[in-house]
């Protein structure tokens, strides 16, 4: 049974080398990671199959929900073969990269992508490694380009390059992107993060080929975490948050392509917008670093979560801390109580009210009494928000309140309760729905008490929909003193 100890702030966990085994996955879980992240950048797909089989063993063990995402690697141009051990570069030192692929021995290095001779100009940056090694172009020439190094460093295979004041002509989506797409739709992972994007038209192609590879196959598709790591997105935010269901703030590669003083605000900003839009928003990379080889981390890390936290984001994310480090476990745990502290903190301060989203602004009913659910759950001091969904709207409407306290929701269609198990707040918890409305607080009633959320007698606001069992149709509240049979909706049989 899943504990009942958990932040309402979410945590993604990467999973790799160091955490792919189904014992280290359950102590992840227990630890509070509620989504797991496979990084198709790294490892075979048949590696990325162990793992997600190991993921649903334990989600089977524990029964409860675990979200699973893909990551795209997207247009990432990377430094070609380098001889083991890598090749020291020294400020001052001329290197070349030239177009066609080679095993560098020395200072001459090709990469993964054959036009980045073609697409850069002189004087034009040249970043290795997120910038830890930097270079300018100095000389152009048909099949090679010369850059000279500002900060030196070991170049070793496979090292990120960034290129942030050159227009690469890169597809958003590469071949082995749509290969890696068609993987993650047939093994039903739950979302899938597109890498690079520079503007909504990008998220709506790979909808379009989402719907396309699921066509006949029954199923829904595949939301779309869009990654915030290029200038051209943060000008286009508005419409990339109309077009994908979450966004990612991947501050390793915005903090390259840009200014890294910026970067901060820039979170702040790209939280706050997609508050306003109505969608979740996960913040990532380096938030615990030091805990890649460190079993504590640094104060800096420590307030970097929980300024997130208090910024709004619904989930945070980790990477090599899970996926390569030696105290994973251990790294999501601390997460875990960074997120407890920081909401407690937040609990004792004024309760400000929720943002307006866009479906406030547009009348929809569902955000209405998801709104309506929040004022009434301040008034009577309720202890958990509780609901039914059926595609995971009701759960979406209830989070974007931030409630500070839990919201249950319930389904009996799996695939839902993993989609929302990236939504701040939000636990879900599988259930057989029954078909009248006073089954359905008694059902809820016994599920809160076994589970140790409630105590008899204490209040809690409970959303429902009739009729039950279509999407859509959640359209009354009531509040329910849990176990006394004149509140919520007993007495109430047969209604739909």
């Amino acid at each position: 049974m899943w504990r009942s100890r958990n932040t309402l702030t979410k945590i993604v966990a990467t999973l790799g080398k160091a955490s792919s085994d189904a014992a280290t996955i359950r102590k992840l879980v227990e630890a509070g990671a509620s989504v797991f992240r496979l990084n198709f950048s790294h490892g075979s797909l048949d590696d990325h199959l162990q793992v997600l089989r190991n993921v649903r063993q334990v989600e089977a063990e524990l029964g409860y929900p675990i979200g699973v995402l893909g990551d795209l690697s997207g247009p990432k141009i990377r430094v070609g073969q380098v001889i083991e051990g890598g090749v020291h570069v020294e400020a001052g030192q001329d290197v070349v990269f030239q177009r066609e692929p080679l095993v560098a021995t020395g200072p001459r290095f090709s990469s993964t992508y054959l036009g980045l001779v073609s697409d850069v100009a002189t004087g034009q940056k040249l970043l290795i490694n997120d910038g830890a090694i930097r270079m300018l172009v100095v000389e152009l020439k048909p099949d090679e380009i010369v850059c000279r190094v500002t900060t030196g460093g070991l170049i070793t295979s496979g090292k990120g390059i960034n290129l942030p004041n050159t227009q690469v002509k890169l597809p958003c989506v590469t071949e082995k992107d749509y290969v890696c797409l068609e993987w993650a739709i047939r093994n039903e992972l739950d979302f899938i993060a597109m890498s690079f994007v520079r503007e909504a038209s990008d998220v709506e192609l790979l909808h379009r080929r989402i719907l396309e590879m699921m066509k006949g196959s029954g199923r829904r598709s595949l939301p779309i975490i869009a990654k915030i790591e290029r200038p051209e997105a943060l000008h286009n935010i508005d419409a990339i948050l109309d077009a994908a269901e979450v966004i990612m703030v991947a501050r390793g590669d915005l903090g390259v392509e840009m200014d890294l003083a910026e970067v901060p605000a820039i979170q702040k900003r790209l939280v706050d917008a997609a508050q306003r839009r109505g969608k979740p928003c996960i913040v990532a990379t380096q938030m615990l670093e030091t805990m890649i080889s460190n079993a504590s981390p640094t104060r800096a890390e420590a307030s970097d979560v929980a300024n997130a936290i208090l910024d709004g984001a619904d989930a945070v994310m980790l990477s090599g801390e899970t996926a390569v480090g030696a105290y994973p476990v251990l790294a999501v745990d601390t997460m875990s109580r960074i997120a407890a502290a920081t909401e407690e903190y937040v609990r004792s301060t004024p309760h400000r009210p929720p943002p307006m989203t866009t479906e406030r602004m547009k009348g929809h009913w569902t955000a209405a009494i998801a709104h309506g659910a929040w004022m009434i759950a301040q008034d009577v001091r309720a202890k958990v928000i509780v609901a039914a969904t059926e595609s995971g709207l009701t759960a979406l409407h209830l989070s974007q309140n931030n409630f500070r306290i839990p919201i249950v929701i319930g389904s009996d269609d799996l695939s839902t309760l993993r989609r929302i198990t990236v939504l701040n707040g939000v636990t879900p918890v599988a259930i057989t729905m029954p078909p009248d409305l006073d089954q359905f607080t008694e059902l809820f009633d016994e599920l809160l008490l076994s589970r140790g959320w409630v105590n008899r007698g204490e209040p809690v606001v409970i959303l429902a929909g009739h009729p039950s069992g279509r999407v859509g149709s959640t359209n009354s509240l009531a509040v329910h003193y849990v176990g006394d049979p004149s509140t919520g909706y007993r007495g109430r049989a047969g209604q739909r």
